[in-house]
């Protein structure tokens, strides 16, 4: 716990720092879509630069949301001294295209097919991680359409890597009754198990929050 807690005071000046290139701009209407478009910049620093501010303003409501998780000593245990993040953003089919074809056409995730979605892996310095979603059918049902109609491109969750999702899950409920919106956790992308927690945020609003299990830890 004493390990985990340390971890998060480290990285939260990083996360909540409202210092960025961004805030000076007002050419798209917010800094989280200016960042977004940047994705697919051909200049590297610039995708660099972008991704860190998504997950910087990915990262925050979700800290916020989380941080009293880290003080049960086996919940902490289970994602280990330095939690691996990643954020994941939703962005309509074409944006989804240049950002791929900019960073070099990434392999795309092996999805369930009952799950509505198409989904990269991008990764950059200091340990920047965005999962960039889309949908297969932007009129369809699924998750992926239903955010981006109603929300547009924007940060769809927050992943936390875990080595255990049922043992997590379960001290959620059993300790910080917090409910799962699974009953069990499911497969996700690339043979993980997942589940998810709508958790409700101080300034209003949710923050979707994914537990995973990679393959390599069943």
């Amino acid at each position: 716990m004493k390990e985990a807690a340390l971890w998060l005071l480290a990285v939260l000046p990083l996360r909540f720092a409202l210092s960025s290139r961004y805030n000076l701009r007002s050419s798209m209407s917010s800094p989280l879509a200016s960042a977004i478009a940047d994705l697919s910049s051909r200049d590297s620093i610039m995708r660099s630069a972008a991704a860190t501010e998504i997950y910087r303003r990915g990262c925050a409501p979700a800290d916020r949301a989380v941080y009293i998780w880290w003080t049960n000593p086996e919940f902490a245990a289970l994602f280990g001294p330095s939690p691996v993040v990643t954020v994941g953003i939703a962005v309509k089919r074409d944006t989804f295209a240049k950002i791929r074809e900019a960073n070099g056409s990434p392999p795309l995730a092996d999805v369930p097919p009952d799950q509505d979605a198409e989904e990269i892996e991008l990764h950059f310095p200091n340990d920047v991680s965005l999962d960039v979603l889309t949908t297969r059918d932007p009129e369809g049902t699924g998750a992926i359409a239903r955010f981006l109609r109603k929300f547009g491109d924007g940060v769809q969750q927050v992943e936390f890597r875990c080595s255990n999702v049922d043992r997590a899950t379960q001290i959620l409920k059993d300790k910080f009754n917090v409910q799962p919106i699974y009953p069990q956790a499911r497969p996700g992308a690339d043979n993980t198990r997942v589940n998810f927690f709508l958790l409700p945020l101080q300034s209003g609003g949710n923050v979707l929050i994914e537990i995973y299990q990679p393959k390599s830890e069943l």
